[in-house]
C-alpha cells in the first residue's frame, strides 16, 4: 500500500551548513503542500545554499530535511523522485536538442517512453520552444536554454519544484510564459519554492514569503503578515523587506 504524502511539501529543522562562516544557521522552515513559497534575502543570506541542501547537492552539517514526509537525508533517491531543481544558470547538455534532452531526462527518471514523449511535447509547447525542438541547445539564447532546463525539471511531473532566480536572463515575454507554467503547476497541486531578487515577482506570485538573513529565517508569512512583523508604515514588499532586514541587522 502506498504511503500517503505529508501535508508539508518541505519541512526543515535545525539545518546547518558552514563554509568559512555559517551559511545556513539552525534554519527551521515549513512549506505546506500546494503552496507557492518565495524565499527572499540579501546576497549571502543562505537562500541558494538552503535549496542546494534540500536537493542533495550539498550535505548539511546538522539538521533534518523532509520532502512530503520522506527523509531526504536517509532516502535521497526517493526524495529526488518527487522534486525538481532549476538553478539560475541553465544546466543542460548543450550538444543535445531540447527534445533529445527531455527524452534523456525522462529516461533518467524511468518515465515510460510514450508518456515522456507526450509530456516533452506539451512542455515545449507551453514554453514556446516547439519551433526549436530539433535545434541544438548550444544554438539557443540563454533565455531559451533556461526554459529547456525548466522543461527538463518538469518532465517527470515532480510534486515539489525549487527554482533559484529563475527569471535571470529572461525577457519579458519569456518571464510571462514561465510564470504561467509555474502557476499552472501550483493549480495542479504542486508546490513551488523560489528565490528571487525581483520583489515584484514575489509580491504577485507568492502565497507566502520567507525572509532570510545571515543563514536564518527572520520573518515569514503572507505580505500582510510581514507588514505586521515589520511595523507600521511599510506598504510595499520592498519597504517591508528592507525594514525586516534592517531590524535583524540591529539585533544581530
Amino acid at each position: 500500500m502506498t504511503q500517503p504524502l505529508s501535508p508539508l511539501a518541505l519541512e526543515v529543522r535545525a539545518l546547518e551548513k558552514r563554509f568559512d562562516h555559517p551559511a545556513v544557521d539552525g534554519l527551521d522552515l515549513s512549506v505546506p503542500a500546494g503552496e507557492f513559497f518565495t524565499l527572499l534575502g540579501p546576497n549571502g543570506a543562505g537562500k541558494t545554499t538552503t535549496l542546494r541542501l534540500v536537493t542533495g547537492l550539498l550535505k548539511p552539517d546538522r539538521g533534518s530535511i523532509a520532502v512530503y514526509g520522506i527523509d531526504a537525508l536517509a532516502d535521497p533517491i526517493a526524495a529526488r523522485r518527487i522534486m525538481a531543481w532549476v538553478s539560475d544558470e541553465p544546466m543542460i547538455y548543450e550538444k543535445l536538442t531540447p527534445m533529445e534532452y527531455l527524452d534523456f531526462v525522462g529516461g533518467l527518471w524511468a518515465v515510460e517512453s510514450n508518456r515522456a514523449a507526450a509530456r516533452a511535447r506539451d512542455l515545449l509547447g507551453w514554453l514556446g520552444l516547439a519551433p526549436h525542438a530539433d535545434e541544438r541547445c548550444e544554438q539557443l539564447s540563454k533565455g531559451m536554454r533556461q526554459k529547456v532546463a525548466l522543461a527538463g525539471a518538469l518532465v517527470h511531473e515532480p510534486k515539489l519544484i525549487m527554482l533559484d532566480e529563475p527569471f535571470t536572463g529572461l525577457d519579458a515575454g519569456s518571464s510571462r510564459v514561465v510564470k504561467e507554467v509555474l502557476r499552472e503547476r501550483v493549480r495542479a497541486g504542486c508546490s513551488v519554492i523560489m528565490t528571487t531578487h525581483i520583489l515584484e515577482v514575489a509580491e504577485r506570485m507568492a502565497d507566502r514569503i520567507g525572509v532570510m538573513a545571515n543563514g536564518k529565517l527572520i520573518a515569514g508569512g503572507t505580505l500582510d503578515e510581514l507588514r505586521v512583523q515589520a511595523g507600521s508604515g511599510h506598504a510595499s514588499l520592498e519597504d517591508t523587506f528592507l525594514a525586516l532586514v534592517a531590524q535583524d541587522a540591529v539585533t544581530a
